[in-house]
């Protein structure tokens, strides 16, 4: 509880050095299209206005996703991530719509950029401080697992994108002395922060609608597997969602009929316990299932004093098997 109470923590203040941050850098980029008159860094100026907009939904998010589960919520807030995520990609695409009908604007009525040196300048230094902030939000988000946070590194990054991709663009306009370099390097750094701001969107749909994420599906898989007992006769219907820090899993585990609570719970508390080392903050729920003699061939069990026939069938576990529907069906065998 301490440690999921520390990453809160984290987030919080991840997320407000994020919103103090992009007001500044905001500010620094308004001066030097004050001072250039360029389309391009007008467009990076209004792509900031939308991450000081996307920080506030950001920290408002994390907030919201700290409260602990109640009664309208017993699973908790966290889904608020996936949609503070999808509306950061949002904001990033509407970003790169803005930057590309300023520069097709500017094509067309002609650009007349002025003091561009000094452009460079200062949008370099916001470039440099946005890819510090970037790295840092990304490396609390992924230390706490944070969509929230992670989502907001991926915006953040897209900006410096734009930054550099701008200051090209300035610079190849003060080596041709062609102004209408500016608008088009604009047009063409928008057509990548479209494709970031649709992955995000992507992602966070994904996360509403509980889509498997196949690498924290192995690594589930993987664990289990790896502390599977000999009285585990069979596990099948593995799945899980994730809200925030937060994993949910459910499965169900077949045992020795003969068993009595107690000595159920032992194989509860074995995955309770190696599961919360892997993936603190998870939650597991087994459905426990009771075996027949029709499984007494798949049974690894030796110490059962039950048994009707030997092993003769090895039951191999892997992800795939596990996640199915289990050894009765499998081979066409009638639930008890």
């Amino acid at each position: 509880m301490s440690n999921q109470l520390n990453n809160i923590q984290l987030n919080k203040r991840a997320a407000k050095i994020s919103l103090f941050a992009g007001v500044i850098i905001f500010i620094t980029k308004f001066s030097a299209f004050l001072v250039t008159d360029s389309t391009a860094i007008f467009s990076d100026a209004a792509e900031s206005v939308i991450n000081i907009v996307a920080a506030a939904v950001a920290l408002y998010s994390i907030i919201i996703s700290s409260k602990p589960a109640d009664k309208d919520h017993p699973y908790g807030h966290g889904k608020i991530e996936y949609f503070s995520a999808g509306f950061e990609g949002l904001l990033i695409a509407l970003a790169g719509l803005v930057i590309i009908y300023s520069g097709i604007s500017k094509i067309i009525v002609g650009a007349e950029p002025t003091k561009l040196g000094i452009g460079i300048l200062l949008l370099g230094v916001s470039s440099l401080a946005n890819m510090a902030l970037s790295v840092y939000i990304k490396r609390v988000g992924e230390k706490t697992n944070s969509l929230t946070l992670i989502a907001d590194a991926k915006h953040i990054m897209a900006d410096v994108y734009t930054s550099f991709g701008i200051i090209v663009g300035l610079g190849v306009v003060i080596v041709t002395d062609i102004p209408i370099f500016d608008p088009i390097i604009a047009i063409i750094v928008a057509v990548n922060i479209l494709f970031t701001g649709y992955n995000l969107v992507r992602e966070s749909v994904g996360g509403l609608m509980n889509e498997v994420d196949s690498e924290t599906m192995g690594i589930i898989s993987d664990k289990i597997i790896s502390i599977r007992k000999p009285e585990w006769i069979d596990i099948h219907e593995l799945r899980f969602w994730q809200s925030a820090n937060n994993t949910f899993v459910d499965f169900h585990l077949v045992l020795p009929y003969y068993f009595t609570i107690k000595e159920a719970h032992k194989s509860d508390d074995l995955v309770l316990s190696e599961m919360g080392k892997l993936l603190p903050g998870s939650q597991v729920k087994i459905h426990l299932d009771y075996c027949d003699f029709d499984l007494c061939k798949y049974c690894e069990f030796a110490d059962c004093k039950e048994r009707k026939e030997e092993l003769s069938e090895k039951s191999e576990w892997n992800q795939n098997r596990i996640t199915g529907i289990g050894i009765r069906k499998l081979n066409g065998l009638q639930e008890p």
